[in-house]
């Protein structure tokens, strides 16, 4: 007696098989590697970008940190100084970008937090 769980009838799906010259998964597009970066800027335990602003001088010296970045911080300081200040303003000249204790960026002159933050993200941070 048959159970009613069990199909009346036993089937068998067919599948067409998959020979040894075909790959289980589709080929990658061929595009070329991204160059590796030689610094990385990890997240806080927060999951947020390690940026942080900070106002001196009754708000006449403003600065933004960029803290923890591993490798190469002098490498991330010529990037933000190279794509943030544009080389025909004026703000470019006031600005400074420079690299303290081999780990922390320091920002100085006329930029946002958030410009930083979104330029960081927009490059895979």
């Amino acid at each position: 007696m048959a159970s009613f769980l069990s199909p009346p009838f036993s089937f068998r799906l067919s599948l067409p098989r998959r020979h040894f010259s075909q790959s289980a998964v589709p080929r990658a597009p061929s595009n070329p590697p991204a160059r590796p970066r030689r610094y990385f800027v990890p997240r806080n335990s927060n999951g947020n970008l390690p940026v942080y602003s900070d106002i001196r001088n009754n708000g006449t010296r403003q600065l933004i940190h960029i803290r923890g970045v591993d490798g190469q911080a002098h490498l991330l300081a010529q990037e933000l100084r190279i794509s943030l200040f544009k080389a025909s303003s004026s703000d470019r000249a006031r600005a400074n970008v420079e690299v303290q204790n081999g780990q922390n960026v320091v920002i100085s002159g006329i930029v946002q937090k958030n410009e930083v933050v979104e330029w960081l993200k927009a490059q895979g941070f």
